[in-house]
């Protein structure tokens, strides 16, 4: 007997190769991440090209996250999410061939193309194959992404204890491959063609149409904040640790594998408890703990700054897997891949603004006092949401 809303099992199947495949891409992720910085050293002579590298990265895969599900919803997601991954393949020979600084930043650009499949395409996807639960179904995925990060971030420092070359990047290419094999032969596509050819037509028009059929223009701004907020964990946050707080290096080591472990820990928590208990509570819920965990950890011990940052995590994720399924909760079933896009060119453009913002304002203000604001924002933002509650379910 099949349950009405749900596709047939073996396409339900897919979403334990779609976890898996990003497991390994996300630790071929974790193994360069360090790596890269310093072979921009060695091939320059200084730092002065280091910063380019977050900023080839950052321009693709934020410019082109819409026309990239766009058009998931028109030919299907499969092809996509296989090209992503052979092109992270071919990146981590690009870097491993790599004889100057302008193939390390190119590999960086085609590196950027290549995961904005796996990023925004599968949850699209997941919400098609588990349109009852893709809470569930979505925190699930993301969490084995961070938790392929976790890994891979782990598992460099014994690789290079081993390799003092470019070896790591072979083992990102071979990643890569692996993802798109495992995509290849595993994951199918939620609708066959005489399906999708019954869908509506999905365009652009239709797209921003849906978007303001939400009437909620603080989700968006939410997304924002979310994306500039994990930018802050990565990049402003281990600074300060390091410069003010007297962190050693292991240490900020540690808070970079808590921060991966509390966003899977809390996606998934935080997805299946949304399906049951509506999108709303569980954002209020994140932005709630994020204030609560930046506002005092500057005034903190160690350990007590581990467990306020693991807190503030939490809710990061939480905000994440709740905001993002609501998006696609407001679309029809043609326009899943474009409202995922829609969600990571918003995640983007924080995460490209915020950071340095935060840094720039600390250095003159005081790290301190620039937390106490970041914690104010996200408590606006939660004011912002329950003021105009919009929509919590499909329209």
């Amino acid at each position: 007997m099949k349950v009405k809303g749900m596709l047939p099992m073996g396409r339900q199947n897919s979403s334990i190769p779609l976890c898996v495949a990003a497991f390994f891409q996300m630790v071929g992720v974790g193994l360069i991440v360090a790596l890269l910085p310093s072979r921009v050293i060695d091939l320059s002579g200084s730092m002065g090209q280091v910063g380019y590298l977050a900023s080839a990265f950052a321009v693709p895969f934020v410019l082109l996250q819409l026309p990239v599900g766009h058009l998931g919803d028109r030919y299907g997601f499969k092809p996509f999410l296989m090209a992503g991954y052979l092109i992270a393949a071919m990146t981590g020979l690009l870097y491993f061939r790599a004889e100057n600084v302008w193939s390390l930043l190119g590999g960086r650009i085609l590196q950027g193309i290549g995961e904005i499949p796996v990023w925004a395409l599968a949850p699209a996807l997941l919400s098609l194959i588990y349109p009852l639960s893709k809470g569930e179904a979505i925190g699930k995925y993301n969490a084995s992404i961070h938790l392929g990060l976790t890994v891979g971030s782990l598992l460099s420092v014994f690789v290079y204890t081993v390799w003092r070359g470019n070896e790591a990047f072979l083992l990102y290419a071979v990643c890569g491959l692996t993802g798109a094999v495992i995509v290849g032969l595993f994951v199918r596509e939620p609708f066959s063609s005489l399906e999708r050819s019954t869908l509506e037509a999905p365009t652009y028009g239709k797209v921003f149409h849906a978007l303001k059929e939400i009437r909620r223009p603080a989700i968006y701004a939410g997304v924002c904040l979310y994306g500039g907020g994990y930018g802050v964990f990565l990049t402003v946050i281990p600074g300060v640790l390091l410069s003010r707080k007297g962190f050693a290096q292991s240490e900020v080591g540690a808070f970079f594998a808590l921060f991966y472990i509390a966003i899977s820990f809390a996606q998934v928590m935080g997805g299946r408890i949304s399906d049951r208990r509506g999108r709303d509570n569980i954002m209020y819920i994140g932005l709630l703990m994020v204030a609560a965990g930046l506002a005092p950890f500057m005034w903190l011990n160690k350990i007590l700054v581990f467990v306020f940052l693991f807190l503030a995590s939490c809710g990061l994720g939480m905000f994440c897997v709740s905001s993002m399924v609501l998006l696609n909760d407001a679309v029809p079933d043609s326009l899943k891949g474009s409202i995922s896009g829609v969600f990571y060119l918003l995640w983007g453009i924080g995460f490209f603004l915020v950071p340095p913002l935060i840094a720039s304002t600390g250095g003159f203000l005081g790290y301190g006092p620039v937390f106490l604001l970041s914690a104010g924002m996200f408590l606006l933002e939660l004011m912002a949401l329950r003021r105009d509650p919009g929509m919590d379910g499909e329209v």
